[in-house]
């Protein structure tokens, strides 16, 4: 079971009703969601908080779909008023329901990408919204843009005695490990990014690699590709460039390192964590502060 934020979509995403904003009918009540980068209003920094649309403050409109027959939006302002309570939605996720959190993370990832590409690649003008903020539309050349994403791959490697393979970053605390992961790059397959992210960060040579799962990440705009992945060789050549340290991790040692918070490992709301757990498949103790 896939137990992990943002892995299922839960609405209807309406396309046919983004032309025109025919959305936006009068007769129709539209609940919205005020996005402040990848802050959300909240009701006490626990669940979503909708307001009307003559409630919400004035910004960039998205229509977001409809769920058992009420539609959903999301007006993107600079900074969400501190009276709306905002919190992260990557700090949110975990505790918000399936429905919710398949809204949020339509709304954020589409926010984030109105706020980073205003202006035309082709031409360099600033460009409109359109399509119910689904597009960008550029008035001087005629350029269409749609929103972005990034495919990124996120392994667990193990090897022949079924270790699995943990790094850490340079710039995370001694303790905190997370399994392994990279961009795609252009010309390249989902087997062959994880082979050869796994080289490059810790010199393994990877044969079988098996697709998992997916995750929308949009902080700000990127696609987790999780697969599971079997190593060739055993001895790890940590690059310190992405990766300060790496180290082979039984299931014994998983559980009693994170039982005395030796070893941190990602919290439940990113599809590493799932990894691990699929692996482990006992109980593994905490997560990163």
């Amino acid at each position: 079971m896939v137990d992990y934020a943002f892995d299922h979509a839960q609405h209807d995403r309406a396309a046919h009703l983004r032309k025109d904003d025919a959305w936006r009918a009068a007769d129709v009540d539209t609940r919205v969601l005020v996005i402040g980068g990848e802050h959300v209003a909240t009701v006490g920094g626990q669940g979503l908080r909708w307001v009307t649309m003559s409630e919400a403050p004035e910004g960039d409109w998205i229509f977001l779909g409809i769920k058992h027959d009420v539609r959903y939006a999301a007006v993107v302002v600079q900074t969400v008023a501190p009276e709306l309570e905002p919190v992260s939605l990557r700090v949110l996720g975990p505790s918000i329901t399936p429905d919710e959190a398949s809204l949020a993370v339509h709304a954020v990832g589409i926010a984030r990408w109105h706020q980073i590409h205003r202006h035309c690649a082709r031409c360099g003008s600033v460009t409109n919204i359109v399509e119910a903020g689904h597009q960008r539309l550029c008035p001087v050349c005629g350029a269409h843009h749609f929103p972005r994403t990034d495919p990124a791959v996120i392994m667990l490697i193990t090897d022949d005695q079924d270790r699995a393979v943990l790094g850490r970053q340079p710039s995370w605390p001694e303790g905190r490990f997370s399994t392994l992961a990279g961009f795609v790059e252009p010309g390249e397959t989902l087997d062959d990014a994880v082979r050869r992210e796994v080289m490059e960060e810790v010199g393994l040579q990877v044969g079988e690699v098996e697709y998992a799962g997916s995750q929308p990440w949009p902080f700000p705009s990127s696609l987790m590709l999780g697969f599971f992945g079997k190593a060739l060789t055993s001895d790890i050549t940590v690059d310190q460039d992405e990766i300060a340290e790496a180290h082979w991790f039984t299931r014994e040692e998983v559980t009693e390192m994170t039982a005395s918070s030796e070893l941190l490992l990602p919290p439940n709301v990113s599809i590493s964590r799932w990894l691990l757990q699929q692996w482990h498949g006992g109980t593994i103790h905490g997560t990163w502060a």
